[in-house]
């Protein structure tokens, strides 16, 4: 997960003060030497630290919490609250024009995922907003650009209006609004060129290309992975053309986090969407609150809760549910749930949504990628009917019969059996949790 040096920083420091009855000053200055430090390892802007630092020790030593009934719970309360502001508050939704179509203009450069960023937009204006998107080719510049963005549009059954590499920008974009207006589209998504850096000629033309289309939006999409140079990215991109949002790619990679949690204070852009992987669904909107939360430790229960709803047949949980509290859950039933675990996204992903999931034995660094589960899904499928019910019955010889009819070790049959059982038990655990929460949702295991 992204953030998590920042998390596990952070929640280690906040665990000290959480249960204490009476919190000094002292306290709260230990505190938050140990906060300042941690958000500049994970590289967040030097002055957005101080003024964090700053406004938390303030309201931290102030009445609200030196006069509570559980004043360690209330400092929690206000890091998550300033954390949450810092993000931008609350979650900022996209442009609708009052008559269509909208117009949005991707920008950023080359290299942070920009046309693969248009195509995950457009995707997800027309699955979750019932929208009707036309994607524009308008970097005639890069090599394979146009055809990049032509192999999104297949891949999505969705119209890419092009006019080749001869015709400029302008042009392109003017005659795509037209277009769209004649085959009444709801959004334009413009694909416009980037650099390798900032230069003046990409700025004339991207201001070109703004007065001519008039955009209800200008995306800036950048790669969280590049830290603190995102930022300055942002920032150059702001004074230039007056961004109203920022889309953060690669968020689910090696990042310390920094530029999400610095981009809206220096440029005061909202964060719009993050992208979360590579598959083309891979795109959510922004919450500032839910990431602040999950960052402290706290889940995302919320997130959790739409992603299961977008992807968990109702009856089949039910029906798991059931089979967890009796523990006659099978193999077969693993197999199941490992389809639809794969239709929410990546496993360590889900669980980080979970509250204090970091915390919970055996779930610290949970892993699983695509290949891992196809090796999982091979050694299962090496078994018998009866062994898929009843683990209990492999025996040294079936495990190396089943070990061969995978193309897996022995080893791994052996781990594979152990983490099924202890699985068995945590969820059993999380069903018992669960109980009474949110009516209508099960966690997608169950």
């Amino acid at each position: 997960m992204a953030f998590e040096g920042l998390a596990d920083r952070l929640q280690g420091t906040l665990q000290k003060i959480r249960g204490k009855g009476k919190v000094s000053e002292s306290d709260v200055k230990e505190m938050m030497r140990e906060v300042r430090l941690a958000l500049l390892e994970a590289d967040v802007n030097f002055k957005v630290v101080k003024d964090f630092v700053k406004r938390v020790s303030e309201r931290a030593v102030g009445q609200e919490v030196m006069k509570s009934l559980t004043p360690g719970q209330q400092v929690i309360k206000v890091v998550q609250q300033e954390l949450t502001d810092l993000m931008g508050g609350e979650q900022s939704k996209i442009a609708v024009a009052k008559r269509p179509p909208t117009v949005i203009m991707m920008v950023g450069l080359q290299g942070a995922g920009k046309t693969t960023t248009t195509g995950k937009l457009a995707n997800l204006l027309r699955k979750k907003h019932n929208r009707k998107p036309l994607l524009v080719a308008a970097d005639i510049y890069r090599p394979a650009a146009i055809d990049q963005l032509q192999t999104l549009g297949k891949q999505l059954n969705m119209p890419v209006f092009s006019l080749g590499d001869q015709v400029s920008p302008v042009e392109i974009a003017k005659q795509a609004i037209e277009k769209a207006k004649e085959e009444h589209h709801d959004y334009v998504l413009i694909d416009t060129a980037g650099r390798l850096h900032i230069d003046e000629e990409l700025m004339d033309e991207l201001k070109q290309v703004k007065e001519v289309t008039q955009p209800d939006e200008i995306f800036l999409v950048v790669d969280a992975m590049t830290g603190q140079d995102a930022v300055n990215v942002a920032q150059s991109f702001n004074d230039l053309l007056g961004l109203t949002g920022v889309v953060l790619t690669k968020l689910d990679g090696d990042t310390r986090g920094g530029a999400a949690l610095s981009v809206k204070a220096v440029t005061n852009t909202p964060i719009k969407f993050v992208g979360l992987g590579e598959k083309l669904d891979a795109l959510e909107p922004f919450h500032p609150e839910r990431m602040a939360s999950r960052i402290l430790g706290m889940g995302d229960v919320l997130s959790l809760i739409e992603k299961a709803q977008a992807s968990v047949d109702e009856d089949k949980a039910k029906e798991l549910e059931k089979k967890f509290k009796s523990m006659s859950f099978t193999f077969d039933d693993f197999l199941e749930q490992l389809a639809q675990v794969r239709k929410m996204g990546p496993l360590d992903e889900v669980l980080g949504m979970l509250p204090g999931a970091n915390k919970m034995k055996g779930l610290k660094n949970v892993q699983v990628d695509d290949k891992q589960i196809g090796h999982v899904e091979a050694i299962i499928r090496s078994m018998t009917k009866a062994e898929r019910e009843q683990p209990e019955i492999i025996n040294s010889s079936r495990k190396k019969r089943i070990a061969k009819g995978s193309g897996r070790t022995v080893q791994e049959v052996n781990r594979l059996l152990k983490q099924f059982e202890d699985m068995k038990k945590m969820m059993k655990q999380m069903t018992n949790m669960t109980k009474g929460k949110k009516k209508g949702f099960k966690f997608p295991f169950m």
